[in-house]
């Protein structure tokens, strides 16, 4: 209810009253207090059901404000709940990235060592070819007749024959390739890296290409797909000019697919093993059933001479048996029986 209601209610009563008031003095006293009296009360059960109904809104408003307030105050929890969960899920973050960091200083420490960094391209080696080929499709560390250490002998038939596979590669001309700040630093250091490579392809095209021993090729493996794509995208006529050398430049998805060919060659190899194999055995099972049928005739040639000599023996005790009946069948008179000498 407005403040200014009331007053005004009262302002109109008195006005009102001194209106009938006039009139009353004008000889109708007793209508015009009548008339008044009634406005009064009329005035007076207004203003009461106007109080009633403003209190009856004030109500229903704080009400609606309560209930706003407490949709408000569980509104504003939930969003401070959600602010304690991204927190919890950012500190999450920090942390993973402060772990990622010193995984990242320790990369790079281990890519800095070139021994830390020979182990790193060894154990990626290892795990590509230990999951590619069976157990005896190669040979870790294999001195060559040469004297020489691979990292990795795979060892196919001939042909093309055992593959030597290198997992050392030259990195400090690439760091500082990718470092450099100017394009005079990047370009001097893009020729280094390159003379690195050719110095690295000419030594394992002199130590693991060893006719009559390994394959016509080798392998160099780089454990980073990056370097491997740049090597290829910036110097393509050195990883021709090593190619025709022998020695092929491969990174982990190229090797992957390398050795899933060797691995189709070796199945191959050792099906065709398995084969000759069989057909040695078939030839040498030939022999045997061609000895077998030779005695088997023998046996059957011993058996018709002995089944001869059956008929015969037969033929034999028959005559026999019968010159023996005749014999019997002979009337022969007994001799007389000799008298003793007197």
């Amino acid at each position: 209810m407005p403040d200014w209601l009331p007053p005004a209610l009262i302002a109109l009563a008195v006005l009102l009253a001194g209106l009938l008031l006039l009139a009353a003095q004008r000889g109708r006293h007793g209508d015009a207090l009548a008339r008044l009296s009634a406005t009064i009360e009329a005035l007076a059960a207004a203003q009461e059901r106007l109080a009633a109904r403003t209190e009856d809104r004030l109500r229903e408003q704080e009400r609606t404000l309560a209930t706003r307030l407490d949709a408000a105050a569980e509104r504003t929890q939930e969003t401070a709940g959600a602010i304690q969960q991204r927190l919890a899920v950012i500190d999450a973050a920090r942390a993973n990235l402060e772990a990622l960091g010193g995984q990242v200083t320790s990369l790079a420490a281990v890519l800095g060592n070139k021994q830390a960094r020979g182990a790193l391209g060894e154990v990626q080696l290892r795990a590509l070819v230990a999951d590619r080929l069976p157990a005896g499709g190669f040979a870790w560390q294999h001195t060559l007749s040469n004297g020489t250490r691979c990292d990795c002998l795979l060892l196919l038939p001939f042909p093309p024959g055992p593959i030597a596979v290198d997992s050392k590669f030259p990195l400090e001309a690439w760091a500082a390739w990718q470092d450099a700040a100017t394009p005079g630093t990047r370009e001097l250091a893009r020729k280094r890296f390159a003379n690195d490579v050719r110095r690295h392809v000419g030594d394992i095209a002199g130590k693991y290409i060893l006719p009559g021993e390994t394959a016509e090729g080798a392998l160099m493996f780089l454990p980073s797909e990056a370097v491997h794509a740049a090597l290829h995208a910036e110097l393509a006529d050195l990883v021709a000019e090593a190619a025709r050398r022998g020695v092929h430049i491969v990174g982990p998805s190229t090797l992957w697919a390398v050795l899933n060919t060797m691995r189709g060659l070796l199945r191959d190899a050792r099906l065709q093993s398995e084969a000759r194999r069989i057909r040695a055995e078939v030839e040498k099972l030939a022999e045997e059933t061609s000895r077998l049928e030779r005695r088997v005739a023998a046996l059957r040639g011993h058996h018709a001479a002995m089944a001869q000599d059956m008929r015969e023996i037969e033929t034999s005790a028959g005559k026999i048996a019968a010159r023996g009946e005749a014999i019997r069948a002979l009337d022969i008179p007994d001799d007389p029986p000799l008298k003793a000498a007197e």
